[in-house]
């Protein structure tokens, strides 16, 4: 019989308090597969999301939460060779992050930055991995750009800001406080949109002169969806990454035509393991340098114990958090 270990439950789905912890039995990597002794799990919003009912994983993922963890490496997969035994790592994981030892392909893994503790590493993969892919790969964002992104409170916002700004755009965002904008523009943002008082569109289009942007990275949808198309510049890209206020609106599409804009998106979790292996590699080249330098590194709000994910999620819910949310799985 395998050995059991702790891990976060959340039955039928429905409200946070749905979550409990229960005990599995491990289950042996095979293929490319490591399995990892978890230290530390990111919360994102695709595990709320997951929770609640709304965003079922895809065919062959795990249906349990946590997308990405942090920890250390203590069996590996027969075909598993580019890892060892004992190595710590921080890992994207296609689910089950939420426990004491989680599975993941060896190429989704990275080191961990020299100088980072495991509660930072955990908070790279499923943010730096779908921020890169659509923001450089994507949006193919220059330096001398005009950048921007809603929600730049969130972890994904946070991390967009530092890399765009640390690869020479200008960055502009939206955000609901003053507290907020203020973590924005000290992360590297130039200007802050208090999104509850201002218009964003009006305020992008005169702080450019007209100009607009050449690049916005959006996660709200609505109506957000026609106002960023009329906010961009000529030759305008659009990433889609998530529908917070859905996927439906009626809008202009005569400037996409007009402007050559891109209208573009994707979604990380349903990638294949060769795509998610890319992605990983080019972190590893072009932003491990930085964080190495003390540049770009994970901002953190809160920290909670495994057995408090319910609170975790309540607090990523409310939105009122600046940065990311992290369980602490191994108990001391």
């Amino acid at each position: 019989m395998s050995p059991s270990f702790r891990f976060i439950d959340h039955g039928q789905g429905g409200s946070p308090g749905c979550m409990k912890i229960a005990l599995r039995g491990q289950t042996p990597p095979t293929g490319r597969q490591v399995l990892i002794e978890v230290e530390y799990a990111g919360v994102n919003r695709p595990d709320v999301l997951q929770r609640s009912g709304s965003y079922p994983p895809p065919p062959g993922a795990s249906p349990y939460l946590g997308l990405e963890v942090s920890g250390r490496i203590v069996a590996l997969g027969p075909d598993a060779k580019e890892r060892q035994v004992g190595e710590l790592v921080c890992a994207l994981t296609p689910g089950g992050g939420y426990a004491e030892y989680c599975l993941a392909d060896e190429r989704h893994c990275l080191p961990v930055p020299a100088g980072m503790d495991l509660r930072a590493a955990a908070c790279i993969p499923e943010n730096y991995f779908t921020v890169w892919t659509n923001l450089f790969e994507r949006a193919k964002l220059q330096a001398g750009e005009k950048f921007l992104v809603h929600g730049g409170s969130s972890g994904i916002g946070l991390t967009a800001i530092q890399l765009a700004h640390a690869f020479g755009a200008e960055v502009w965002t939206t955000v609901g406080s003053q507290e907020k904008a203020d973590a924005c523009i000290k992360a590297g943002a130039a200007h802050a949109i208090l999104y509850k008082e201002q218009d964003f569109q009006s305020v992008a289009m005169r702080t450019t002169g007209n100009y607009g942007m050449d690049v916005i990275l959006d996660m709200v949808g609505g109506k957000y969806i026609n106002k960023n198309i009329h906010t961009l510049a000529l030759n305008g890209r659009l990433v889609q990454i998530a529908f917070l206020e859905g996927s439906k609106d009626s809008i202009d599409a005569m400037p996409i035509m007009i402007k050559r804009l891109v209208f573009t998106g994707s979604t990380l979790r349903p990638r294949s393991d060769e795509d998610k292996g890319q992605i990983a590699l080019s972190l590893v080249e072009h932003v491990f340098p930085l964080m190495a330098q003390g540049k770009c590194l994970p901002i953190i709000h809160s920290t909670f114990a495994l057995a408090e994910a319910g609170k975790a999620h309540e607090l990523m819910e409310s939105s009122r958090h600046i940065g990311k949310i992290v369980l602490k799985v191994k108990e001391r």
